[in-house]
């Protein structure tokens, strides 16, 4: 009998993300072949502490995390030898881990991290590498990067808290000099619209550095599109990267904040989207093309703001680790375009795979 690949899914974190993890693992937990696969859930707790005996989802969402005996350590030496041709160099119930499957959103797993410490262990693992994760978290350095390849971006300025806890006022004349109202304030690394809020004054502009300053050292302020549609398109793959169709996100708060994407049942997504054809294909194009500018692998989510007039469109962000919760625009896109969820988690894998097995072909000395 053939033996199942092994899988970690690792979620939770050190993240104000952390909840949002917990239900896109039991999302990908639940999607992923149990004759195919064996599942290895692996529990991150807001302090960094790593868990897999018991149940480390149930842990984490009660809090009662100390009760698991067995802490997960992953060893960033590289060991060679073993079952499958991959290294095993983690303790306890990893110790025969085939490839790791993270849905760790924000920092400390979206950021390169978690990716570097895969890295040095020697472990496929699914989604993009370090220098995409983190690319694709700094909103500021990822912005750079999408206009020195000719993408649209809006217009924006980065402020470091430093700088603003030190000379507030200069802060906002930065801003007020090089933008006009309104504006949104974010945290630049972070997601899931944490952080973020939107700015038509001096004094919601003040508020709105202070709420972002809570979450990073390095705040964004950008120029806001009034009235514009916000659309995304998932894209999947390695080196030859595809694109699915394009949704529509309908917010019936003032915008997509954290309570209108997992909360609001108000929010309508529409798949696909009301833009004419020839929008889409020029959405699908810039998809691909962020992906590839910021070298990314097996899955992205890439944001868009499109104008009422369709004479416009804006690349906002690209998310390495998108959502896959039950109302995610990642996998609800691909289901769409006819790869169900478990066919589309089965297809990440198989790139982690194809990816970990073309870098072993580089020479190390």
């Amino acid at each position: 009998m053939k033996r199942r690949i092994r899988v970690g899914v690792v979620f939770g974190g050190r993240s104000a993300e952390h909840e949002v993890s917990l239900a896109s693992a039991v999302a990908v937990m639940g999607a992923l072949d149990k004759e195919k696969y064996e599942v290895v859930p692996i529990g991150v707790t807001r302090n960094g502490r790593w868990l897999t005996s018991g149940d480390p989802l149930k842990a984490l969402k009660e809090g009662n995390f100390f009760a698991s005996k067995e802490m997960a350590l992953l060893s960033p030496v590289h060991l060679e030898g073993v079952h499958g041709g991959t290294p095993s160099r983690c303790t306890g119930s990893l110790e025969q881990i085939d490839v790791l499957f993270p849905v760790l959103h924000g920092p400390y797993g979206e950021d390169g991290t978690v990716q570097g410490l895969f890295e040095l262990a020697g472990l496929p693992y699914v989604g993009a590498g370090v220098l995409a994760s983190a690319l694709g978290m700094d909103k500021a350095v990822m912005k750079a990067v999408f206009r020195q390849h000719g993408l649209p971006v809006l217009d924006h300025v980065v402020i470091k808290r430093r700088d603003w806890e030190r000379n507030p006022e200069s802060a906002i004349q930065r801003v007020e000099n090089a933008l006009d109202y309104p504006y949104f304030c974010k945290p630049a690394n972070l997601g899931s619209s944490i952080g973020v809020s939107k700015a038509r004054n001096r004094a919601e502009l003040e508020a709105g550095l202070a709420l972002a300053a809570g979450y990073d050292r390095k705040l964004l302020v950008e120029r806001a599109v009034e009235n514009c549609r916000e659309v995304e398109c998932s894209v999947l793959g390695n080196d030859d990267p595809i694109a699915s169709g394009v949704g529509e996100i309908v917010p019936k708060r003032e915008f997509y904040d954290y309570v209108a994407k997992y909360s609001d049942e108000n929010t309508e997504l529409i798949i696909p989207t009301r833009l004419p054809e020839e929008m889409v294909k020029r959405v699908q194009s810039l998809a691909v093309q962020a992906f590839l500018a910021i070298d990314c692998a097996g899955m992205a989510r890439v944001d868009f703001f499109v104008t009422r007039d369709n004479t416009a469109v804006y690349v906002n962000e690209i998310n390495t680790i998108p959502g896959f919760t039950a109302v995610s625009m990642y996998p609800k896109l691909w289901e769409a375009a006819g790869l169900s969820f478990p066919a589309l988690v089965d297809r990440l894998v198989e790139l982690a795979l194809e990816r970990h097995e073309d870098k072993a072909r580089n020479k190390t000395w």
